[in-house]
């Protein structure tokens, strides 16, 4: 059953990195097409089509504009959904897995229609678990984060990233990141796909948390990847600049201090989740 179609958005991404990551996709049956989406205007697409050459049939190099992160992906999902299939993965190229993940992923889709968004659960190369399921943010969780020093904000940021949850069991969380988002179709054509206004970093937000509207969109831990997880913002200053000046434009949106939406979805999470000891804890970072 080929039902499965995927995008990587690209930006002089090293050939390594993604021979890697495409390579983990195709062992996947469900696999029906991979979408590498370039928009650094470059010759490293003569590069990529040279080593991955033999895939033509299952993968689709294309260059297009840099309009943004999810306006790339928005391209192939177009196409999932009007060519009617039935799931589509948005993947970082800095991602990679053991196995066959995605037939287990897209099983457990299958099995429960109810869901409109899975991730599998997330680890840094040096082991430590990443924390990807999270509390919609308050301004002050991004801001904060991002410009105050830890020990001041460190109780409430690892209320933000549910850094004391439990992450061997399933969290039914409304911002799931963006590195790996296996979506339902079907919910993306009530729902919407990636809005455009955001060039890059809060599109994961926003479509995760429509998603939970009317879906549960759920971290699921029983199988893994692998994500390096760059930070580009961190030591970016150009990078720092587009990250909150789109957040600005995120909060313009849904608001604020004053979010509804946000308390509610927020609130049930908190009543969901299960707490564990400190002493319990695994090596972990947002």
């Amino acid at each position: 059953m080929n039902d499965l179609n995927v995008s990587i958005v690209t930006h002089s991404t090293p050939v390594e990195e993604l021979v890697k990551a495409v390579g983990c996709v195709l062992r996947s049956s469900r696999v029906n097409r991979i979408d590498i989406l370039d928009n650094s205007g470059t010759a490293i697409i003569e590069e990529y089509k040279k080593n991955l050459s033999g895939y033509e049939d299952k993968v689709r190099i294309k260059e297009i504009d840099n309009r943004g992160y999810g306006a790339g992906h928005n391209i192939s999902i177009e196409d999932s959904i009007e060519s009617n299939v039935c799931y589509h993965l948005v993947m970082n190229s800095d991602v990679w897995w053991k196995g066959d993940i995605l037939s287990i992923l897209c099983a457990e889709m299958d099995r429960r229609p109810e869901v409109g968004q899975l991730m599998p659960k997330v680890y840094y190369p040096d082991g430590a678990l990443q924390l990807t399921a999270r509390r919609l943010p308050t301004p002050y969780d991004v801001f904060a984060k991002r410009f105050l020093p830890s020990f001041i904000t460190k109780n409430r940021i690892n209320k933000y990233l549910l850094a004391e949850a439990n992450h061997d069991i399933e969290i039914n969380s409304p911002y799931l990141l963006g590195s790996f988002m296996l979506l339902r179709t079907d919910a993306l054509k009530e729902t919407g796909i990636f809005d455009e206004r955001f060039f890059m970093y809060p599109e994961d937000i926003d479509l995760t948390r429509r998603l939970h509207r009317k879906y549960k969109t759920i971290y699921y831990p029983e199988v893994s990847i692998i994500h390096e997880h760059r930070a580009a913002s961190r030591r970016n200053l150009r990078m720092l600049w587009i990250h909150s000046s789109n957040m600005i434009r995120y909060f313009n949106k849904w608001g604020w201090w004053i979010d509804p939406e946000r308390r509610r979805m927020n609130k049930e999470l908190d009543s969901a989740i299960r707490i564990i000891s400190k002493d319990k804890l695994p090596l972990s970072r947002g």
